[in-house]
């Protein structure tokens, strides 16, 4: 039987956010592929431009013109790895074929054509002071610069429909799969056809975790992440809750249960497509209300354009924003779990925004007829006193719910009603059932509207996918907990129905789990601590029955292993400590490509402290997420460094963008090393990645070393042009 598939990370608020490897988050061959050399070709488009934007008349030395050469070739290199790609996708894919074969024709004359203008070799060189012009055929480059980048994007664009297409293939098999497990009768059919859809559910797990890896729009990656989410838990919830139903072909409840994962899956299956296609059925829009924290964003936006504009907004939209406003914030003052003194303080909140929204009116309507200084003035205090109503606001509804989700997560740290509900289900309690139900569904009730009021105060469109996805977990998985312990309490005799109940109730702590995680990231948001990296949060944590988390070892090495990696880690120190040495060296401390540069040196030390056995990261999934945020950490210094390039002059810059080309595939080949299972072979996959880290910071001390110099002479430079011939500034 095919394991059940695993949750990809991705990405978060975020979630943009990191993820552990699995099952559930490998590319397929030709994905990986693509993306290479897509990430290896765009660069180097860089770097093309950069040479087409020197001067007609600028004259360079023999080294730059190497380097010129240099690029050309490199193009012209990984374009025809592009174009291998981009011929293996069109020969599996007939109805696209022609159009991908001839954008990667264009793609290769394009490549060739810059490599042959960029060659040295084929310049006439005259001799004169030992300068000559760069290029005989400027236009040239411009148009095969134009060609290749628009070839590329076809190319981009094609195999991205065939991707799309992979997905709802897959989607359609596993929907067809499933409607066979409906029907089934004899669980020697149900294991055969079960064995099928995991495989299939495996499939749809690499083509989904690819797209979620390659999603750059945070709010969609947040709800593939919570989608995906679904299924890999439906999984396993689909085979126990069949296998009871089979077991017990007569009892009601057992049908219940396994008609509510097999629904639940089909909605999740379906958000997928509606995802990748970017499209919803029978137009329909986003139900979802707007949330508190978003409403006094937009409000705020509109009262300060009064600044600028006094006719930008009518008195009447903003009294129906603030009024539309104040209702959203009953879901706190109606809440029954809200505080006495919380609630009598938005209220009070509340009321004081109304009457200071009136005065802003009534000044308003002033600064409209007559414009002196004493009414600009009058008008900037009200808007300010307005502004700083709302923060308060902003405050108190934060620290409401914050403060009910943590008094309810502690409440129930210890699960004793779901402990209560198996213990009367073997027992046959049918009294006892009724009782634990009943408080198993006010908790429900309860975690539910908590959940709904996270949400109002998330703070961003991720983490508000994140509480509503939570919210609906529980509101599902609470009502299958109770007619999973109904069966079992049926049938208290039943191991199968055992195994159910603890496979749901285990669904239900792996929720609570991760609303906790949720609770510290909005908190995190809200007071403006950004730094620290959580795995992405719509997609809660495995759960203990998923095999494929075998693929990665949670314990500590081995002593043998230990001694292995200990001299992997030798070199990887040495270089923090080359790298410290060049960040010192910096006068701005708070530069951006320092503050990178030491994020990586201090993760390297962590890595290096591993592999002695010491510091901060304990296991394999320890040091792998480290990996994962050190890669992440690493392109946002090759951005800096990119962004600080475009300031130089072209030899600087083109010496600069060849050194970030050394990096940046670093970078992607350690990412792609971090996701891709080794099945066993944990030991290999970590000795792979220490090695990439270790390649990565020996660049990166160069890189630092050369930004200082280029930093520096950029400095000298600007001070002599603005230094007048006797001297004086």
């Amino acid at each position: 039987m095919a394991a059940s598939p695993s949750p990809a990370g991705g990405g978060g608020a975020g979630a943009a956010h990191g993820s552990g490897p699995s099952s559930f988050a490998f590319d397929s061959g030709l994905e990986i592929k693509t993306r290479s050399v897509e990430q290896t070709l765009l660069p180097l488009v860089s770097q093309i431009t950069t040479l087409i934007n020197h001067k007609d008349n600028t004259k360079k030395s023999d080294k730059t013109l190497q380097a010129i050469q240099r690029v050309g070739q490199a193009v012209n290199l990984a374009v025809g790895r592009f174009v291998k790609v981009g011929e293996a996708i069109a020969n599996e894919n007939w109805d696209l074929k022609e159009e991908i074969n001839i954008a990667c024709i264009e793609a290769k004359q394009a490549g060739e054509t810059i490599a042959a203008l960029t060659d040295v070799s084929s310049l006439n060189r005259p001799e004169s002071d030992g300068q000559i012009t760069i290029f005989t055929d400027k236009t040239g480059v411009i148009k095969a610069a134009r060609l290749l980048l628009s070839s590329v994007t076809r190319v981009l664009l094609l195999a991205d429909r065939v991707v799309i297409k992979q997905i709802i293939r897959s989607r359609n098999k596993v929907l067809a799969t499933m409607e066979r497990l409906e029907k089934v009768n004899s669980f020697q059919e149900f294991v055969q056809i079960f064995s099928q859809f995991g495989n299939e559910m495996v499939e749809f797990a690499h083509l989904t975790g690819d797209r979620q890896n390659d999603l750059k729009d945070e709010k969609k990656k947040a709800k593939m992440a919570a989608a995906r989410s679904v299924l890999e838990k439906c999984t396993m919830m689909l085979l126990t809750a069949s296998k009871t139903c089979l077991r017990h072909p007569n009892c009601e409840s057992a049908h219940k249960n396994k008609e509510g994962v097999f629904d639940r899956m089909k909605v999740a299956l379906d958000k997928v497509i509606e995802i990748v296609t970017e499209c919803k059925p029978n137009g329909e829009s986003d139900i979802s209300s707007i949330s508190v924290f978003t409403g006094i964003k937009e409000f705020k936006m509109n009262i300060e354009t009064l600044r600028e504009n006094l006719c930008f907004q009518s008195k009447e939209t903003l009294s129906a924003m603030l009024e539309a406003l104040l209702e959203r914030m009953e879901d706190f003052t109606d809440c029954a779990y809200t505080s006495h003194e919380h609630r009598e303080r938005i209220l009070e909140l509340s009321a004081q925004a109304r009457m200071e929204l009136q005065q802003l009116v009534s000044v308003w309507i002033q600064a409209q007829s007559r414009k002196t200084k004493s009414i600009a003035e009058e008008l900037e205090l009200t808007i300010l006193k307005i502004s700083h109503n709302l923060n308060e606001l902003k405050k108190e509804l934060h620290s409401t719910a914050a403060q009910l989700a943590a008094d309810l997560l502690k409440y129930h740290a210890d699960h004793v009603v779901l402990k209560a509900l198996k213990l009367t289900g073997v027992e046959g309690n049918l009294e006892g059932l009724a009782e634990y139900a009943c408080k198993l569904s006010e908790q429900k009730e309860r975690l539910v509207e908590t959940c709904r009021l996270l949400r109002h105060v998330s703070g961003t469109e991720p983490l508000e996918i994140t509480c509503l996805h939570a919210e609906e977990t529980f509101q599902v998985t609470g009502q299958q907990i109770i007619s999973a312990a109904e069966t079992l309490t049926l049938h208290p005799s039943s191991k199968i129905a055992k195994e159910n109940l603890d496979v749901f109730c285990e669904a239900w702590e792996s929720q609570i789990s991760d609303m906790s995680t949720l609770l510290r990231e909005i908190n995190d948001v809200f007071e403006g601590r950004r730094g620290e990296k959580y795995g992405y949060l719509s997609l809660p944590k495995p759960m203990k029955n998923s095999a494929n988390l075998r693929s990665l070892k949670a314990d500590k090495p081995d002593s043998e292993e230990q001694a292995k990696i200990a001299k992997l880690g030798l070199r990887l120190g040495l270089l923090t400590s080359d790298a410290n040495c060049e960040i010192e060296k910096w006068e701005d401390q708070e530069n951006e490509m320092v503050l990178y540069g030491r994020n990586m040196s201090s993760m390297a030390y962590s890595l290096y402290l591993f592999t002695r056995g010491e510091g901060p990261l304990k296991t394999y999934q320890d040091l792998i997420h480290q990996l994962e945020v050190f890669a992440e950490e690493g392109l946002k210094l090759a951005s800096s460094v990119q962004a600080f390039s475009q300031q130089l002059k072209d030899d600087d810059k083109l010496m600069l963008l060849l050194e970030i080309n050394k990096f940046v595939p670093l970078c992607h080949q350690l990412q792609t090393i971090i996701k891709t299972p080794l099945q066993n072979q944990v030991f290999l996959k970590v000795d792979k990645c220490i090695t990439k880290a270790r390649s990565m910071m020996a660049v990166l001390v160069q890189l630092l070393s050369l930004c200082y110099k280029l930093l520096k002479k950029m400095e000298n430079n600007r001070w002599v042009s603005v230094t007048t011939v006797d001297g004086k500034t």
